[in-house]
Formats: C-alpha cells, structure tokens, sequence
C-alpha cells in the first residue's frame, strides 16, 4: 500500500467520525469534533509530507518512482490540503453560529420562557409548570431541591388537554423555600406526562461551545427552550 492510500484511509475514517458525531450530539459538539478532527488531520498531513519526502530522497535512482503512482500521490496531497482548509472553514461558520445564537439567546433576558427538561427555577417565590393531559385525570406533581430531596408534593384534577400548576415555594410542610434550583417530575398513574417548566431569563452565557440560558442560578440549555411567553 503507497503511503497516499494509507493516508487516505485515516482522513476517510477522522471525517467520518467528525460527520456522524456532529450529526448526533449538534453544533456543540460539531465544533469540538471539528476542531479536534483538523488538528488530527493536520498531524497527519505533516507525517505524510515527511514521508513523501523521504521516499523521494532514497529512491533508486535506476528505477525512480512510477509516474502514474507519483502523480497519484501529488493528487492525494492536494485533497488532503483543501480537506483542512473546508475543516478550519466549517469552523468558522460553527463558531459564527455559536457567537449568534449567543445574541440571539443574550436578547431574551427578562422574558418568560418555557423550556423542557426538568429543572423548575424557583424565582421571587414563585414557579410555573405546563403539562398536557390526555384526559380529566388525576395527576401528581413532585419538586425535588438540589439535594435530591422531595420538598413538594400535590396531586391535581387536571382537565383533559393544556393544564398549568404554579408553585408558591412552599414545602409539604407549609415552609418558605428559598430562591434556586430545583427539578420537578409530573406523572399520571405512574406514566410520565409531557411538560415544560417556564421561567424569566435573566442571563446568557456560553459553556463548552454550548449556549445556555439562566434564570437565577439555573442553567437550561438554549436548545430545551420550547416557546416564549407563559
């Protein structure tokens, strides 16, 4: 096998991993992949031109390298080039699509947003959860603080369709809670019912090449936002 096809090889399967983790995990982790596929590509490519230079410096002067198999190679070396500047291009354009998400998630400070996912801000005493009930039925809500600890308890009446349930920050035991971070879990007859949690954003930030939204002291990936309002 030629040094070309073997290098070949290792760009075909650096590309094919950076494609199928970025198809899987999203821009964040396209923007790692990326940047760690380039620097593997470009180590590579260094090992490459060194040993193209190599087999050219010891060839057998009476019996040079085959034309067809040189050219082939000068071929491969080209791709192998333009395949690490598309690499630090796709880069870029992840990058610019991180910085502008981050705008876009920065101009949503001081709106009620609802979002998926669990977590349940609890902001000036008070929080907010939508649920969806197939039909009139009993449904039971459970607040769990940072701790791990159940806090709250209630069973609803919830009417067949869209339900809200607000929270005033109170324990089973009738007690303030203060301002944070807790989780909630909403069931019917122990199967899970579709929700989301709403909340005012107060801040935006970029974390491990991920935009997230805070509101207080929690953090709610931008990608769980469902809608704006109430």
């Amino acid at each position: 096998m030629t040094i070309s096809s073997t290098y070949a090889s290792t760009i075909a399967a650096a590309n094919a991993s950076a494609t199928a983790n970025a198809a899987k995990n999203g821009t964040a982790a396209a923007a790692a992949t990326t940047t760690n596929t380039l620097a593997s590509l470009t180590d590579n490519f260094n090992d490459f031109l060194s040993l193209l230079t190599t087999q050219l410096k010891n060839q057998d002067p009476t019996a040079p390298m085959d034309t067809n198999q040189f050219t082939s190679q000068l071929v491969q070396f080209t791709g192998v080039a333009q395949q690490i500047n598309t690499n630090t291009t796709l880069g870029q354009i992840l990058t610019a699509s991180q910085t502008q998400q981050l705008s876009q998630a920065s101009s949503l400070v001081g709106t009620s947003v609802a979002f998926s996912g669990g977590a349940l801000p609890l902001q000036n005493s008070a929080a907010q959860v939508n649920f969806q009930a197939n039909t009139a039925e009993s449904v039971q809500i459970a607040v769990v603080n940072s701790s791990g600890a159940t806090v709250q308890t209630q069973t609803v009446n919830a009417a067949a369709g869209a339900n809200t349930w607000k929270w005033n920050g109170t324990d089973s035991n009738g007690a303030q809670l203060p301002d944070g971070s807790y989780t909630v879990a909403v069931t019917a007859g122990g199967t899970a019912v579709p929700f989301q949690s709403v909340g005012t954003v107060t801040g935006a930030e970029q974390v491990n090449q991920a935009v997230q939204l805070q509101f207080g002291n929690t953090a709610v990936p931008y990608s769980q936002i469902v809608s704006l309002g109430s």
